[in-house]
């Protein structure tokens, strides 16, 4: 006689489990606890087995009888075992959890921006929490579409961010690149949407490069009122020229007085760097020791002395000078500067310059690129733009 709700709901716990029977196969378990298990019963592989289906009444009478025959019709039909079939599905599940975009992609990250800048992994992940995670963090990452991806990158199009359009679609390239190296994906499918954006336009920072600004710009510096430490650092920026976030987290384990080097490690690039110091910018060192010498960093932070100079500091410094940030000079722009004159002004070599800029330049051997690479020619060069800097400066001439 098959079960009814009533029987079930009047179902009383007894001292030991026992069984009511449904039909074809399908029971309910009662347990003295008070829990109500359905369970079918059939055979396979002349073999009796179990198949739990859920709780009463979670899983009501109806939907038990349902879950029952799908498994029935799993045998007769395409002879697979119903509890085998479940386990695969599990399983299957489980990997694809495992493998989703959002757990690749905080791997590749964990992996691929170890030794980058804070401030730049935080970037990155925080594009991929804004404007990929909500969206497609779940899914497989190899279950997802071109169009899908799309769909999240033309969002953030459509906030007029077409710049962090392109990154986070380059990011989610890599993200892509790394699954398949990793077997979990089979290609990178960002490949298919090269051309899907606009193009972005191409924006230099803001440098100046005509000598006669140059020289404005270092007379003003020496005129800048502000602390020692951003003074200081304003006065070697143009000399050393490396970027902004180098300058910044410059530390005196790094730099060697005596011999005129700072070598440290481009976060950028993960390579070792050696900028030759001209007189000019070991004697600014100097003057800053004394304040920060004892400590790591040799321009510490306002606010805290074991952190280093803010990020904003010298293009908030270049600001109360009076300078346009945007369109006139920025703390980065001391890297255009130098590329330009120092080509064009004082006719030196592009692979020396390229090279002191930290640059991969290829050559015809296709050599790595080495941080002693034509390092005489840098002495020569680094001291050649100090003392260049200093005649415009006090001059207003660059002949």
């Amino acid at each position: 006689m098959a079960l009814t709700n009533t029987a079930i709901n009047n179902a009383k716990p007894a001292e030991k489990p026992y069984k009511l029977y449904d039909s074809d196969g399908l029971f309910l378990q009662v347990t003295p606890a008070g829990g109500k298990w359905w369970r079918f019963k059939y055979r396979f592989d002349n073999k009796e087995k179990l198949l739990s289906l859920g709780t009463y009444p979670e899983v009501s009478l109806k939907q038990a009888r349902e879950k029952r025959d799908d498994a029935r019709k799993q045998i007769a039909n395409d002879n697979i075992d119903p509890s085998k079939s479940r386990q695969k599905a599990k399983l299957e599940k489980e990997i694809s959890q495992a493998n989703s975009f959002e757990l690749v992609a905080r791997e590749w990250w964990q992996s691929y921006m170890k030794n980058k800048a804070e401030s730049h992994k935080d970037k990155v992940i925080r594009r991929f929490e804004l404007y990929l995670f909500p969206w497609i963090g779940n899914q497989p990452i190899a279950e997802i579409t071109a169009p899908q991806l799309l769909q999240s990158i033309k969002r953030i199009e459509a906030l007029n961010k077409l710049e962090t359009a392109h990154r986070t679609l380059q990011t989610a390239g890599q993200v892509f690149r790394y699954a398949v190296q990793t077997g979990r994906a089979e290609r990178d499918i960002s490949h298919d949407l090269k051309g899907a954006l606009p193009a972005r336009a191409t924006k230099h920072m803001a440098a100046f490069t005509d000598p006669k600004d140059v020289a404005s710009l270092l007379r003003a510096i020496d005129g800048f009122t502000g602390t020692l430490t951003v003074q200081c650092a304003l006065k070697l920026a143009p000399l050393v020229f490396v970027r902004p976030s180098e300058l910044r987290q410059a530390k005196w384990n790094d730099i060697n007085l005596e011999t005129g080097e700072w070598k440290f490690v481009v976060s950028k690039t993960n390579t070792n760097h050696l900028v030759p110091l001209s007189k000019q910018a070991i004697k600014i060192l100097e003057e800053i020791k004394p304040l920060s010498g004892h400590r790591e960093y040799v321009f510490p932070g306002g606010h805290s002395p074991l952190k280093p100079m803010s990020e904003a500091a010298i293009n908030a410094a270049l600001k109360r000078m009076g300078y346009d940030t945007q369109n006139e000079i920025t703390g980065h722009g001391f890297r255009a500067m130098a590329r330009t004159i120092l080509h064009e002004q004082l006719n030196m070599d592009p692979h020396v310059i390229e090279h002191q800029l930290a640059h991969t330049v290829p050559d015809t051997l296709g050599s790595a690129y080495n941080r002693t690479r034509f390092i005489e020619q840098r002495k020569l060069m680094m001291q050649k733009w100090a003392d260049y800097l200093d005649q415009l400066k006090f001059t207003g001439e660059d002949k």
